[in-house]
């Protein structure tokens, strides 16, 4: 009897529980919602009626931005340099780790970790002077080059204590089988620890990514041609002095968030099932 007089109060205070996450989800989820209804909206509706979206559905809006603006040269621009940033950043993050969790007794380790945690306790925007005048000197500005080794210099500190954490837990006893078969040290890190790291590695994967695809003092200040611009610096062009086209702003957020989601999604179900049977491996 107790169990059952207990079982509907039980089942209220779920719901309740329940209820209270899906409100606070839909009032976290609105700005999205918002602005992808009004991307498929007319310029003349932009701000009216925002939630009859099949009264006034209209493609219009992507066409413009997609076969009428520079946006698409944008959109692979900050594809190519996050993608290439994001490769080199986990590549030389993990072999440093590595070096660090192998070799504790090193001269200068802590030096080091210290060195590369320091740099994090200062604003990056302190450094926009001294590497445009360094990549000014180099030839590359206006060269999407300066961007992915900005890009990637700033996410290594990050990256690197990361999978520092990471690869310590992980048993040396799999290095030592890999030398006795012969492997050599990158030999060992790609072929044997990275795929024991791989979530680690998924979640320094898509915080890198993600970081280089937002940045925007950056790509403004060592990009200035139209050639060359990133998808933040686009968005930013399309706010003019007088007027903003705001049908071209929301058209263009919702596009530019798609390969965030979608390396999201992949990589996070690739993170999940590794880590599900990491929990039942013996």
């Amino acid at each position: 009897m107790a169990m059952t007089a207990a079982s509907p109060r039980r089942f209220l205070a779920d719901l309740a529980v329940a209820s209270f996450g899906i409100g606070i989800l839909l009032i976290l989820a609105f700005p999205f919602i918002w602005v992808v209804l009004i991307s498929f909206r007319p310029d003349s509706e932009i701000f009216t009626r925002t939630f009859q979206l099949i009264t006034s559905f209209t493609l219009e809006n992507y066409f413009t931005l997609l076969d009428g603006s520079p946006f698409p040269t944008y959109l692979r621009n900050s594809l190519i340099v996050c993608t290439i940033a994001t490769v080199l950043a986990v590549s030389i993050s993990l072999i440093t780790a590595y070096g660090f969790s192998r070799n504790r007794r090193f001269a200068g380790r802590q030096l080091l970790l210290i060195l590369v945690i320091a740099t994090q306790l200062f604003p990056f925007v302190i450094l926009i002077t001294p590497l445009y005048a360094t990549f000014f000197a180099l030839g590359l500005i206006n060269n999407p080059i300066s961007l992915v080794i900005s890009y990637t210099a700033i996410n290594l500190p990050f990256a690197i204590y990361m999978l520092l954490g990471y690869l310590d837990t992980i048993p040396r006893e799999l290095d030592e089988a890999a030398r006795i078969d012969g492997a050599n040290t990158l030999q060992i890190i790609f072929r044997v620890i990275l795929p024991v790291a791989w979530p680690g590695v998924v979640v320094v994967a898509v915080y890198a990514f993600v970081s280089a695809w937002d940045e925007f003092l950056f790509a403004l200040t060592l990009m200035t041609s139209d050639a060359n611009k990133t998808v933040p610096v686009g968005l930013a062009g399309f706010f003019g002095e007088y007027t903003t086209q705001w049908n071209l702003v929301m058209t263009a957020s919702v596009i530019s968030t798609l390969p965030t989601l979608v390396l999201f999604m992949l990589l996070q179900r690739k993170l999940v099932s590794d880590l599900a049977a990491g929990s039942i491996k013996q």
